[in-house]
């Protein structure tokens, strides 16, 4: 009896189109972030072992071709633990469909996977942040005289002064900004729960001018409303991994210009946020309004920020009677393709 082969690239379109959506009921964001995670194993799977997309099959994804996908993570695209983790957690959610529907020819692609336990993430892990220095510098950075450079300096701005996480920057479209006296975002983050944060006038002027005199859009016409603010140079979206290189680029510009700064190992956009949240504090403002600006579902998210510096921990810990020396040096302690269509297109 012949043995049947089961398509991985056509489970795969069912488990995007149908499945996390229909049956699982997966947010709009979660989709696009699993989507992202085998766009980058199609990438390593080609890179690395010279396969396509199109050729690779179930056998093919086994537990050395996964953990290699993993550790180039880390060391090729200089990913942290924890997004090592949520690439492999897609993964794994995806397994775990495919041994439900076809047991017997995936199960061994389960097994495997099952076989890679998350990566620990040390409980001394930092917070990598930007100085309020460092973020003026990277501010200054982009050649506006381009179109790009007003794209990456209103990107970069808004990604700062919002807090906004990544996803969200690139899900922003004109409908979501109200100009006016002051200008506020709405942004939908994780678990479609949407917050409205307030710009500051600098960073408002910026994304007013980037938005109407370099795009060219009507900001109260319909047909303007709902595009997105921050496209590429060939699609009208911005994908995470678009974000990653603008943020990439200039903290390597800033790293060359500025050898005495910018000395943590590496930055992500997520680098932008943890800084607005840490800037909040110090300038005085209380846990609650910063675990609101940054759409925490649980305060004890936005308890890490207390301890990141001296200054802080000391406002924290004050009615305890316990304090930090702040006399000594106390450093800190050390792109998306379009999968779904191609997907669509290569079922079967």
């Amino acid at each position: 009896m012949r043995k049947r082969v089961v398509s991985l690239l056509g489970l795969l379109a069912e488990y995007f189109e149908s499945y996390l959506p229909t049956v699982k009921g997966a947010s709009r964001n979660t989709i696009t972030s699993y989507q992202y995670a085998f766009a980058l194993l199609f990438e390593f799977m080609e890179s690395e072992k010279g396969l396509t997309a199109d050729k690779v099959s179930f056998g093919d994804l086994d537990g050395d071709s996964i953990l290699g996908f993993l550790q180039w993570l880390e060391e090729t695209r200089t990913c942290g633990i924890k997004t090592r983790n949520q690439r492999r957690a897609a993964i794994m959610s995806f397994a775990k469909y495919a041994a439900r529907r076809f047991s017997g020819e995936t199960i061994s692609f389960y097994s495997d996977i099952a076989g890679i336990p998350p990566k620990r993430v040390p409980k001394t892990s930092e917070i990598k942040y930007f100085t309020r220095d460092e973020v003026s510098i990277l501010l200054k950075l982009p050649n506006t005289a381009r179109r790009i450079g007003q794209r990456n300096i209103a990107l970069m701005s808004v990604l700062y002064s919002s807090g906004a996480r990544a996803q969200e920057i690139c899900d922003l479209t004109v409908n979501d900004i109200m100009f006016g006296k002051t200008t506020k975002l709405r942004l939908v983050g994780k678990g479609r729960k949407a917050r409205t944060v307030t710009l500051p006038g600098n960073c408002a002027k910026i994304l007013h001018n980037y938005i109407v005199d370099c795009r060219g859009f009507d900001i109260y016409g319909e047909r303007d409303r709902l595009r997105h603010v921050f496209p590429t140079q060939t699609h009208e979206k911005m994908s995470i991994s678009c974000v990653e290189e603008v943020v990439k680029k200039y903290v390597l510009i800033a790293k060359k210009a500025y050898p005495s700064m910018f000395r943590q190992d590496r930055y992500s956009p997520h680098s932008f946020r943890h800084s607005i949240a840490v800037h909040m504090l110090e300038c005085g403002e209380s846990i609650a309004v910063v675990k609101a600006f940054l759409g925490h579902a649980s305060i004890a998210t936005t308890m890490i920020y207390t301890s990141v510096t001296p200054e802080i921990a000391n406002r924290y810990l004050k009615d305890r009677d316990i304090s930090i020396d702040i006399s000594k040096d106390t450093p800190l302690k050390k792109g998306q393709p379009e999968l779904l269509s191609f997907l669509r297109k290569t079922k079967g």
